[in-house]
């Protein structure tokens, strides 16, 4: 389900942002761009409004995983009021943060394929959010020999990577960490 009016959800988040930075005292600007188009490197993501902070107090948005931008994403999300499926329509990026952990995802995902392959046991991530979920599972959809399945709940949600006809149980993953 699209968002309705893009460009009044933008006007939302640019208030919001406004008001967040100059309340906080942070150094940060931001733009915001309605039906970005991204590159090849950022392919599993389409969000429809895409938020970029900038500025000195950067490293400070990227700290302890990013764990501010991630806050300053949600709380635009519960503004807009989106349901949980929809979440992947506004992204906020700092300093290209996303395009890296796609790609570490991308490689983590490989990693734990060939582990599985080479083992024949399952793997578990580390909990994630649902967005890391998702792509996690789009990197292994391909793969005949394995199948992917999430397990746990709420914040202990992760990924588990199977051999496609394994019957046992899931693996418990490992303790969450500072970064999802």
């Amino acid at each position: 389900m699209p968002i309705h009016d893009k460009i009044a959800a933008a006007k939302k988040i640019s208030e919001l942002l406004t008001t967040t930075f100059a309340n906080g005292d942070f150094r940060l600007r931001y733009k915001i761009t309605v039906d970005p188009q991204l590159g090849s490197d950022r392919d599993w993501e389409r969000p429809e409004i895409l938020v970029e902070i900038s500025g000195a107090d950067s490293p400070l948005v990227l700290e302890n995983g990013a764990e501010l931008l991630r806050a300053f994403e949600n709380v635009a999300l519960e503004m807009l009021r989106l349901a949980p499926n929809e979440h992947e329509k506004v992204s906020f990026d700092c300093q290209n943060f996303r395009s890296a952990r796609l790609q570490e995802l991308r490689l983590a995902a490989d990693v734990a394929a060939e582990r599985v392959r080479k083992s024949g046991l399952p793997y578990a991530f580390a909990p994630m959010s649902s967005r890391e979920r998702r792509i996690v599972h789009l990197a292994l959809r391909d793969f005949d020999d394995l199948r992917t399945d999430s397990d746990g709940e709420a914040l202990q949600r992760h990924v588990v990577v199977y051999p496609k006809d394994y019957q046992g149980k899931p693996p418990a993953p490992p303790p969450l960490s500072r970064r999802r």
